[in-house]
């Protein structure tokens, strides 16, 4: 007797991939994402949830509008074409841009999308005419220092004052 065997086909796994370009910050979508990275950032600092008035006030504290061409961009960025990440480069001098605002919902984390969101500030930075990027973050922020980390940032001493800055990074993009 003769058996067959039934040969399947795995079905593939659609890939999610993300994108990352440049947007305004004042879109909705950019907007959107800037008020929960401000959530996010705060609410840890803080140790609970803030209020829709200490998200208003923290943006109007601390606006971003550095983030705009010629001397900074602002990008967003979409998994399965879902707003989901962002974040931000500006020049702190002719050769050294600054990374600030980068966010990825928690929903897509280990996803990829930090390090997609990096591989596009990094080209935005060279772009600006940058030849190394620095950012500041702080002690509480631990998957953002592992994420620097793993793409070549190393800790350097304090470049500024930040009432937040806890720890410095420096990439050369050279």
């Amino acid at each position: 007797m003769t058996t067959h065997s039934e040969h399947r086909t795995p079905t593939p796994t659609p890939t999610l991939s993300w994108t990352v370009a440049p947007e305004p910050f004042t879109t909705r979508d950019a907007t959107d994402l800037r008020r929960a990275y401000y959530a996010e950032v705060a609410g840890r600092y803080w140790e609970r949830q803030v209020t829709e008035a200490e998200i208003d006030q923290g943006l109007l504290d601390f606006p971003d509008d550095g983030l705009v061409p010629p001397a900074g961009q602002f990008v967003v960025g979409r998994l399965a074409g879902e707003p989901l990440a962002c974040g931000g480069i500006r020049l702190l001098d002719p050769r050294t841009a600054e990374l600030t605002r980068v966010y990825v919902d928690e929903r897509a984390r280990g996803t990829g999308g930090g390090a997609a969101l990096l591989k596009v500030l990094e080209a935005e930075a060279r772009a600006l005419g940058a030849e190394r990027v620095r950012l500041d973050t702080r002690s509480d922020l631990v998957e953002a220092r592992a994420l620097y980390a793993r793409h070549g940032y190393a800790e350097i001493p304090a470049y500024n004052s930040g009432p937040y800055a806890q720890h410095w990074f420096e990439k050369r993009l050279v």
